[in-house]
């Protein structure tokens, strides 16, 4: 082999596999960021593609969909690590159940079931039957009394009509009216 000829490159390893080593090598019991994996790689690998970014994005989401990274509290940590703590769900965690207590004694039944009551199979002849039964309600609003007398105005006072009054202006006697 001679001086002149320069070792070819190797050929980098699949993502997956330089994130799985980058996140055993990084090794924090809190798990590995995004940001950390990518500086290892960059620093391990040197000449990526320009696209690396997106490349390692792309890589990381499909290993946490297909469960071959845990993503918890913005870190990812390998599907089988022994001191990651199991996920919680949402919402408040149930009280511990103590065993020696009693069974919970049984809900007593409504007197009428919830919800609206069912419709009428037939509700003509229940129509009559509420006409027969008395004088129905009639629908809608009560009409208003009606006026006995109109009360005469004082004299001189103009009926005030509907809505706000109009903003009365004060008159600016013109130069012209003096001249």
């Amino acid at each position: 082999m001679a001086i002149d000829e320069v070792a070819a490159p190797l050929p980098l390893p699949p993502y997956p596999e330089m994130i799985l080593a980058a996140i055993d090598a990084l090794d924090d019991k809190n798990g590995s960021n995004k940001s950390a994996i990518s500086n290892y790689i960059e620093g391990k690998y040197g000449d990526l593609p320009p696209a690396h970014a997106s490349l390692l994005t792309a890589h990381l989401a499909r290993m946490k969909e297909s469960g071959e990274l845990i993503f918890l509290k913005n870190n990812y940590f390998r599907a089988g690590a022994p001191n990651l703590a199991p996920k919680r769900g949402r919402g408040r965690p149930p009280k511990p159940k103590d065993p020696n207590a009693p069974p919970p004694a049984p809900k007593p039944s409504s007197p009428r079931p919830r919800g609206r009551p069912p419709k009428s199979k037939n509700p003509i002849s229940d129509a009559v039957a509420q006409a027969t039964s008395g004088m129905p309600k009639p629908r809608g609003r009560p009409p208003k009394k009606a006026k006995t007398a109109p009360t005469p105005a004082p004299a001189g006072s103009v009926k005030r009509g509907r809505g706000r009054p109009p903003k009365v202006r004060p008159v600016v006697p013109s130069e012209t009216a003096a001249a």
